[in-house]
């Protein structure tokens, strides 16, 4: 039974874990390095983060600064971020790629905010169908013998009592991800 709780907590964390990978890819006003964590960029052949190529940094809150280690990436960086859907355009002064952020307007604040909801929702129908399995696997246990029809309440209960605490948690992260939008 216990097992059962253990790898349901797992799952539904690796929902949240996954949702925070998505927020982390909506971009905000200020500039923040893992914003540039979905592009990939070829290095020596290989799809490869752009993080794992190049040091980023935050200058003046809106503004990237990427240092590819290899100086040959710097224009393959360039149309990498050029590429993505992001809206950024980046400025290359010698062996330097600067990224300014673009201040959000209402509408696209609006977008964003409406991306994060449907993300929101996503993680909210992972953990709905991973509570759905539990209890398939926990009515699955009754039927063998495994278990008795108490024991099935308790476990129902107890699952349905970790996936509203990780539904408040999917709801907790999007506010701080509308708040952190609407910052002007």
């Amino acid at each position: 039974m216990q097992n059962l709780i253990q790898e349901l907590k797992l799952k539904m964390q690796k929902s949240i874990d996954s949702l925070i990978v998505d927020f982390n890819k909506i971009r905000t006003g200020r500039a923040h390095p893992s914003i540039l964590d979905g592009i990939k960029v070829d290095y020596y052949g290989n799809p490869t983060q752009i993080s794992q190529t190049a040091n980023i940094t935050v200058e003046e809150g809106r503004t990237l600064a990427i240092s590819p280690w290899d100086k040959s990436l710097v224009s393959h960086i360039e149309k990498a971020i050029l590429k993505s859907d992001l809206g950024l355009n980046p400025n290359t002064s010698g062996g330097l790629i600067r990224v300014t952020m673009p201040v959000l307007t209402e509408e696209t604040r609006q977008e964003f905010i409406k991306q994060a909801r449907s993300e929101a929702e996503n993680a909210r129908v992972a953990i709905r169908n991973i509570r759905r399995d539990a209890n398939n696997q926990s009515k699955e246990s009754q039927k063998s013998g495994e278990i008795s029809e108490d024991d099935l309440r308790r476990l129902e209960d107890e699952v349905q009592k970790v996936t509203d605490k990780f539904i408040e948690v999917v709801d907790s992260e999007l506010k701080k991800k509308e708040a952190d939008l609407l910052e002007i």
